[in-house]
C-alpha cells in the first residue's frame, strides 16, 4: 500500500452541483482517501491508495462529471430531439 497525491484539473466545472458531483464521483473510488477541491484556482487534490486506484481513474471521473455539466446544445446534430 502506497498512498500518492495527485492534484488534477476541475477546469470548467465551477457551480456548486457540478462540485457536488465531483466529489461524489471522487468518493465513489475505492482507494481514494482524501479530496480537497480548490475551485478558485481549478485544482482537485486527492489522496489514493494506488494498490486500489490510479491518477487514471480520477481523470476519468472528472472528466465524465466535466461532460455531464457542460450544457447541451439545442441544435447539438447529437441531440435526438432536435427537429430541423
Amino acid at each position: 500500500m502506497a498512498i500518492q497525491v495527485a492534484q488534477v484539473s476541475i477546469e470548467n466545472i465551477d457551480d456548486a452541483e457540478g462540485l457536488d458531483s465531483l466529489m461524489t464521483a471522487l468518493k465513489n473510488i475505492t482507494g481514494v482517501t482524501a479530496i480537497e477541491l480548490d475551485p478558485d484556482n481549478d485544482v482537485a487534490t486527492v489522496r489514493y491508495d494506488d494498490t486500489d486506484t490510479s491518477i487514471h481513474a480520477l481523470t476519468a471521473a472528472i472528466s465524465m462529471v466535466d461532460y455531464v455539466t457542460q450544457p447541451f446544445p439545442i441544435d447539438s446534430p447529437q441531440n435526438p430531439h432536435h427537429d430541423d
